[in-house]
């Protein structure tokens, strides 16, 4: 990680911050109140300076910044080892000598613009959308910054960006840059390719005790046994103190009486139903029922199936239409409605099914009713327990006195490493909040009574470690088995490697990879259409790129995404896009292409300014500033 934070710090993108601070240093500002009378600076270019403040804040900023980014609050320390430190000071640099040149060619800005600059930051507006003095003053005050601060260094900004502006507005991408590029992205590649497995040199035979000795001490590392922790817990949730036994007969029968409709599944019936557009024929085609039709001649009168007339199955409340519902219910399995007016037409309705209703027992429902009347009662009791065993602790008793006062149990945990892992390596699945525990167990000693940590909405669990085990080195005989079985893994992932360069060189030379896949007992398979952005469902973006990073009727190996194995390749066939114009490029491509252009220019201009005016950094200051 460290590693790609100091590329990413060297990138245009990177040193080119001060765009970002044009926003964010009109909010952050730099103040003179604190530092003004000490005389010194942490920068300065020709007769424009930067103060230990300014450093301070813009150095608080970024950190805040990152924290936020990597989602865990970064350190002093960390910060060092990311060159946050060089990061601001080539940041506020880059802003001195663009106010150097500012002052120099005699730009500014008028009071008009400012109130304008000012008024149109949304930090700074009312209830009404427009901007508020008395949120200007509260917004400020909050960060520690007068008016007259935040005003002049608004008006930095505002020139500071004349200047960037002056350089890359209206910047865009040269159009032989962008046809080679959607050449670049547009081409289209065949490769063949034959899978190297691992039983290309399997068996792997076991390791002499001097390799064996050799690997483990080249990787001592990983086997070194983790810090262990003992940690006693109690755990306080409503099942926790939960007394079925307490609740009585009556209260279990009350509750049942009360909740009958819980217990009762309803009365549901099968309908099927035939509308009819008006009464007339409604009526009519009722009549030919006694004269000898059946439901289901009329349903195919209607030019209808059994399927179109059937209306599903229902409790009698689950029938948005009343009067359907009232007609269904009053008919017998199998029997025809009379006419019925229902909200959507005249309607004769059959009933081909009927449930009836279920009750179930009180005896076969007892106990989970009895369960949950003593969960209810654990949980409108449970913060008197906590205190219960709050003052049991305060008075001297140990945690396990505290719980067996309570009725509670308290759980050991003899050996559990950062991840949950028990000393052989098998991770402990019921820890209740395992991650919270884990967490604060590790940051917390021996004999500390710590304070609960809160489990769903109302439970708690309380908790202490009992003893530490170090972190220590394993001797070899402790982890032989696991050192075998990683000698052996990486071995075949040796050799396969070796033989896979050799298969490699013979296709370079001269062999096709028909004879190399005949020769392993492989089938050789072909992809076609490849393109070089694309992550393909085989071969991976590892194998994607590896088939791009070759020119025409090159060879190459790459790892198999699928699991264990290589695959050996050669690119058959390239084919260049049929369209190169910058019409090809996605839009926000050839927009970011011109950014990037942009980008370019500006931290070619604050390069050359650089030059110009030469740039102090007073380092006793920055040592200074970071001790406020």
């Amino acid at each position: 990680m460290l590693n790609t934070l100091r590329n990413a710090a060297s990138t245009w993108i990177a040193k080119l911050l001060l765009v970002l601070l044009v926003a964010s240093f009109a909010f952050w500002g730099i103040s003179g109140q604190i530092f003004s009378d000490m005389g010194r600076d942490v920068i300065s270019a020709g007769r424009t300076s930067v103060s230990m403040l300014d450093y301070r804040l813009a150095y608080d900023r970024t950190l805040s910044v990152l924290s936020q980014q990597l989602g865990t609050r970064i350190t002093r320390e960390q910060a060092v080892a990311f060159g946050v430190d060089n990061q601001v000071l080539s940041e506020l640099a880059s802003g001195a000598v663009l106010d150097e040149a500012a002052r120099e060619i005699g730009l500014g800005l008028s009071q008009d613009r400012l109130a304008e600059l000012t008024a149109s930051d949304p930090a700074f507006r009312g209830p009404d959308g427009r901007f508020d003095r008395q949120q200007f003053q509260f917004v400020l005050s909050q960060v520690g910054m007068r008016p007259e601060d935040y005003l002049k260094n608004r008006e930095q900004v505002a020139i500071r960006q004349q200047i960037i502006e002056a350089v890359s507005d209206g910047m865009d991408a040269p159009q032989t840059f962008l046809r080679n590029l959607a050449r670049y992205r547009g081409e289209s590649r065949t490769i063949e390719f034959v899978p190297l497995p691992r039983s290309l040199v399997e068996p792997i035979e076991e390791p002499s005790d001097e390799e064996l000795a050799s690997y483990f001490e080249e990787n001592s590392e990983n086997y070194a046994a983790p810090e262990y922790r003992k940690i006693a817990y109690v755990k306080l949730e409503p099942e926790d103190i939960a007394d079925p036994e307490s609740v009585t007969d009556e209260q279990v029968r009350e509750y049942y009486e009360g909740r009958a409709e819980r217990y009762t599944q309803p009365e549901k019936r099968t309908i099927e139903q035939i509308v009819f557009p008006t009464e007339e024929e409604a009526t009519a085609a009722r009549e030919s029922m006694r004269t000898g039709a059946t439901f289901e001649d009329l349903v195919e009168m209607r030019d209808l199936s059994l399927e179109d007339a059937e209306l599903g199955t229902f409790a009698k409340n689950e029938l948005s239409d009343q009067a359907l519902a009232e007609a269904a219910f009053a008919l017998p399995e199998g029997g025809v409605s009379e006419v019925v007016e229902g909200t959507f037409g005249h309607v004769i309705l059959r009933v081909t099914d009927v449930t009836p209703e279920q009750v179930t027992p009180m005896a076969e429902v007892a106990d989970e009713i009895r369960n949950e009347l003593a969960l209810d009662e654990a949980s409108r009791t449970l913060l008197d327990v906590y205190d219960t065993y709050e003052d049991a602790r305060a008075g001297g008793a140990t945690m396990k006195e505290a719980a067996e006062r309570l009725g509670l149990e308290m759980q050991v945990i003899e050996k559990v490493d950062r991840n949950a892992r028990d000393e052989a390596g098998n991770v402990i699945s019921d820890l209740p909040a395992s991650r919270d525990l884990l967490s604060e167990a590790f940051e917390t000693d021996t004999g500390i009574e710590n304070a609960p940590i809160n489990l769903g909405a109302n439970g708690y669990l309380f908790y202490e470690v009992e003893d530490i085990v170090p972190a220590r080195e394993r001797d070899l005989d402790e982890v032989r088995d696991q050192v075998v079985a990683d000698w052996k893994e990486a071995e075949a992932a040796s050799r396969l490697s070796e033989r896979a360069d050799e298969l490699a060189q013979s296709i370079r030379s001269g062999t096709s990879l028909d004879a190399v896949a005949e020769e392993i007992g492989q089938e050789k398979q072909v992809k076609r259409g490849l393109k070089r952005l694309a992550d393909d469902s085989d071969l991976g973006r590892d194998g994607v790129a590896a088939a791009f990073n070759v020119g025409p009727q090159g060879v190459g190996v790459f790892p198999n995404p699928a699991g264990e194995g290589r695959f050996l390749f050669k690119v058959t066939e390239v084919f260049a896009p049929a369209e190169t114009g910058p019409d090809a490029l996605p839009q926000d491509v050839v927009s970011s292409t011109g950014s990037a252009y942009a980008n370019d220019l500006v931290q070619q201009l604050v390069q050359g300014l650089q030059q110009k005016y030469e740039v102090r950094v007073n380092r006793n200051a920055v040592e200074q500033a970071m001790s406020f």
